[in-house]
């Protein structure tokens, strides 16, 4: 098996904190999650998260005009320069200091970053390779407090920064001559954003307390002069006297004065306050959180602490629409370049809404688990995982899109399993609030709930391969439950373990139940003979989880002495073991006492999973780590970095000094907490933040790992959200059987003379997928059946897979299901003899073939709809016509008998 797994997606988590950005032709949204980024592709419902991160979470993202670089700041201020066309990082740098926003000129050449009460503007890394992409330009001092929000003008002359200190400077790219800096007040709370009009110098201020301040300015964009040399000399005089003091200078420096005096304001730019509005708030503790503003279509988008958003026209303020989209604050609002759609993030509960307003409807709608997450499983054929989480909410996420499409929120408790059953349209989940509920794929509803005859917590689940027999082991009642799908009913309850169950399995091919326990024992019931135990092994320490292998002939077993243990569970023999605790490799967490290494010694795998051909085995546990093993071998393959997030706890292996003081870790000091955002729910009287939220790091961990049954990726639920990692075959020459004869030119050549078999053995042999595909495309399709029936056995498999991942991207539909048909029919009775082995590839074939034929049967459904609704309106039409000309004529007869009489009357007459 090969082990060129690569991140491929992030799914769970939609959004953390950080602004959110439209890329340039606003069809796709960038979101930080975490300390990574996803682009949401809003026309073709997808989203894609990008295989990059930073060290700490990210707080701020700028995006060049052309779309083409992104600016990526942390926590800390550590910065990565990215190409969003190369999907790739350019370059590092660290502002030493955490940065509050970020934003790129408009013509692309500058961008401005704000850090404590400075604002620093460099020059904008070109295409041109540099020696080094962040040059400092100027520097900018002016306010007394930490600067919020920037804004650009749009022919990139000027930009205005927004303060804690309730002031607004306007402050020119260049040195001009009538404007250098100039200083804005009129507010009585911080400055949460600030917006040029469009083609001008006037400038809206929006205050945390819901004022909005228009100022006008008496000089156009077309009125700033540039400065006369002599006066710059005389300028940068005035700046290297004030510098003396200084080291080492930051660049140019412009220091501004709130109250300069009347001859350095003479022949200068001068603003004026031409109105002042106030927000709608409802409560005093319903701060303005966030606000975009769209120049052409002078739209204003306001978001609140309590989660409504308000919708204005500037600059006369008419209320558009209000409308309530969350219950938690608007952290971030950023409006597309069109103007039609707007998008809001709430960090609270990690929601991201994307909302049309014209037609007052969502493009969008996403949120994660608001907690961790506990458990996955991966439905048969691969195209779904179904998520539960501690806030007792199950999801169902598709993966070729990695969007949730269906949440349940039936439990009123953590849920601590969940499974697919082999039909793949029914999932299960067991929960610590008593019950385990089946959810239905087809209608989306909860059709059956299994109980207990007491209440108890449900630890586990399992259901047998024919999706009829459901088991749950309890936490605190040491039994285990069976009841029928069918029927809903409770069918036994299994007693013998002495202590909590901790895991259930169901052997894929024979009738048999293995539960694990914390007595130090697993247990196997056989389901045909009356659910007798029919074996147990014991075992030297608390057993935590229990995993068949595939086909059924292996048990491992994973307890809280680190150690993995694999089993013929028909003999009761130990065939092998894996001492696995130093592969975990714990941190050290902030507050521990003793070392990572000492720690990493009463720490064990929680959670294992078979790869679906049973070679390999994944396990992973209270760590930061994910190990892969060779089963016949003993020995580890690879261990993967599931996170290098320094924003959560135990990743770093020794403590940092620098945190340690005499009093102890800097890590008890609960910094900052009540006073930056304030909370969704102040306590009575509280005015200014709740003192007694806390912040706190949440520990890295993996909670549960699954193997896709097509063999191609695996995924994990970890404290970062759901992630998957896949085969990337793109980036890896395999050649198969390679001569020196296969040749691009001679496959092409032998191509060219008709020889069909041949040219796709070479490819084959060649291994490079384009190459495959041109070949098998070139060949006609009356001639499929023929070449099928001469292929060697060793080159259907290949054939086979190389399909099932065509049929993901190609639009030749028919063409490869004729290729999938031929080759199943001819070479069926051959491919059952290898149908252990070859079972992640059928299943990968029918996770393909299934999506389309869900895509295509929506697409002949809504087609016979309008079908037999034209049909139905061409009927009517013509039953409409029928009766108007039968009237016509009744009129006609009615009108000739009127005639006849008249003629009679005049002839009597």
């Amino acid at each position: 098996m090969k082990f060129a797994y690569r991140f491929s997606g992030l799914l769970g988590t939609v959004y953390r904190r950080g602004n959110l950005s439209f890329t340039r032709d606003g069809s796709a949204l960038v979101s930080p999650v975490g300390n990574r980024i996803s682009l949401f592709d809003l026309k073709n419902n997808k989203c894609e998260t990008l295989p990059l991160a930073t060290r700490h979470n990210i707080m701020c993202v700028g995006l060049s005009p052309d779309g083409s670089l992104a600016i990526l700041i942390d926590e800390e201020g550590a910065a990565l320069l990215v190409s969003l066309i190369g999907k790739s990082v350019i370059h590092h740098f660290h502002f030493h200091k955490p940065v509050h926003s970020v934003c790129f000129s408009p013509d692309g050449k500058k961008f401005v970053i704000t850090k404590d009460n400075v604002a620093l503007m460099y020059h904008a890394p070109g295409r041109k390779r540099e020696f080094n992409a962040f040059v400092l330009d100027k520097t900018y001092y002016g306010p007394y407090d930490e600067t919020t929000c920037i804004d650009w003008t749009d022919d990139s002359k000027c930009f205005a920064v927004g303060s804690k200190d309730m002031s607004t400077w306007v402050f020119g790219a260049e040195r001009w001559a009538n404007l250098i800096y100039y200083s804005l007040g009129g507010h009585k709370d911080t400055i949460v954003a600030c917006f040029f009009e469009e083609n001008s110098l006037d400038l809206y201020t929006i205050s945390q307390d819901g004022a909005l301040c228009v100022w006008q300015c008496d000089t156009e964009l077309d009125g700033l002069k540039p400065m006369l040399p002599k006066d710059e000399a005389k300028e940068k005089n005035k700046t290297k006297e004030d510098e003396e003091f200084i080291e080492e200078s930051l660049g140019e420096e412009i220091r501004g004065k709130a109250n300069p005096n009347e001859q350095e304001s003479r022949d200068k730019v001068k603003y004026s306050r031409v109105a002042k509005y106030f927000f709608n708030k409802e409560g005093d503790f319903n701060n303005l959180t966030s606000a975009a503003y769209h120049k052409k279509a002078h739209l204003l988008v306001t978001g609140l602490a309590s989660g409504i958003f308000h919708l204005h026209e500037l600059p006369d303020f008419n209320l558009i629409h209000s409308l309530s989209i969350s219950d938690q604050r608007i952290a971030s609002i950023s409006i597309n370049c069109t103007g039609d759609w707007i998008a809001f993030g709430c960090s609270g509960l990690g929601q991201l809404l994307v909302w049309e307003w014209q037609s007052e409807s969502y493009v969008l709608k996403q949120q994660g688990h608001f907690n961790s997450m506990v458990s996955l499983a991966y439905s048969p054929d691969g195209q779904y995982i179904v998520t539960g989480g501690d806030d007792g909410k199950v999801k169902v996420w598709n993966t070729s899109s990695s969007f949730c499409f269906v949440t349940f929120t039936e439990h009123t408790s953590g849920i601590t399993a969940v499974t697919f059953t082999s039909s793949g349209y029914v999932i299960l989940s067991a929960s610590l609030d008593g019950t385990v509920r089946a959810f239905d794929l087809h209608r989306y509803r909860n059709f059956r709930t299994f109980t207990s005859p007491r209440p108890t917590q449900f630890s586990c689940l399992a259901v047998d391969s024919s999706g009829e027999i459901v088991s749950a082991g309890s936490q605190d009642s040491f039994e285990i439950f069976i009841w029928s799908m069918q029927s809903g009913r409770l069918l036994d309850v299994l007693s013998g373990h002495e202590g909590p169950i901790s895991s259930l399995s169901f052997n894929p091919v024979k009738c048999v139940l293995a539960s694990a326990s914390w007595d130090k024992t697993v247990k196997l019931w056989d389901m045909l003979d009356s659910w007798r135990t029919k074996e147990t092994l014991t075992l030297n320490s608390d057993v935590l989880v229990v995993a068949f292998r595939p086909d059924g002939k292996e048990l491992a077993v994973a307890s809280l002495n680190g150690q993995i243990t694999f089993w013929d569970h028909e003999n009761a023999m130990q065939t092998g073991s894996i001492e696995g605790r130093h592969d975990l490799q714990m941190g050290r967490k902030e507050l521990d006492k003793i070392t990572a290494k000492q720690s990493s010694k009463g720490k064990s795998f929680t959670t294992l999973c078979y790869s679906a051909d049973g070679q390999s085995i994944l396990a992973g546990g209270l760590s930061k780590f994910v190990c892969i093993y060779n089963v016949k071998e003993q020995i580890l393959m690879k261990k993967f970095e599931i996170s290098c997030n320094f924003s959560l706890d135990a990743m770093e292996e020794y403590l940092d000094r620098r945190k340690m003081t005499e009093f102890g870790s800097m890590a008890l000091i609960d910094e900052g907490a009540g006073d930056e955002d304030g909370v969704a729910i102040p306590l009575p009287g509280v005015k200014r933040g709740d003192m007694s939220s806390r912040h706190f790091k949440p520990e890295i961990r993996v909670t549960c790992l699954q193997f896709s049954p097509t063999g191609r990726s695996w995924a994990a639920t970890t404290t970062e959200g759901l992630l998957i990692y896949s085969l990337d075959s793109g980036l890896i020459f395999d050649p198969f059987e390679l001569d020196v004869d296969v040749t691009p030119s001679n496959i092409h050549k032998i191509l060219h003379q008709k020889e069909y078999t041949m040219a796709i053995i070479m490819a084959f042999k060649l291994n490079e997928k384009k190459l495959i595909q041109e070949v098998i495309e070139a060949i006609p399709s009356n001639e499929v059946d023929v070449v099928c029936s001469s292929l060697p056995d060793l080159y259907v498999e290949k054939v086979l897979e190389f399909l099932a991942s065509a049929f993901e991207i190609s639009c030749h539909l028919e063409f490869y299901l004729i290729w999938a048909h031929k080759l199943l029919m001819l070479h069926g009775q051959k491919l059952k003899t290898r149908s252990e082995k070859l079972l992640p590839v059928i299943q990968f074939l029918q996770k393909s073939i299934q999506r389309h034929f869900e895509d295509v049967s929506k697409l002949c459904e809504w087609n016979i709809y309008n079908i037999k609704y034209a049909l139905a309106i061409s009927q009517q039409r013509g039953m409409k016509r029928l009766a108007d000309t039968a009237d016509e004529e009744d009129v006609d007869s009615d009108s000739d008998y009127i005639m006849q009489d008249v003629h009679k009357d005049n002839f009597s007459s």
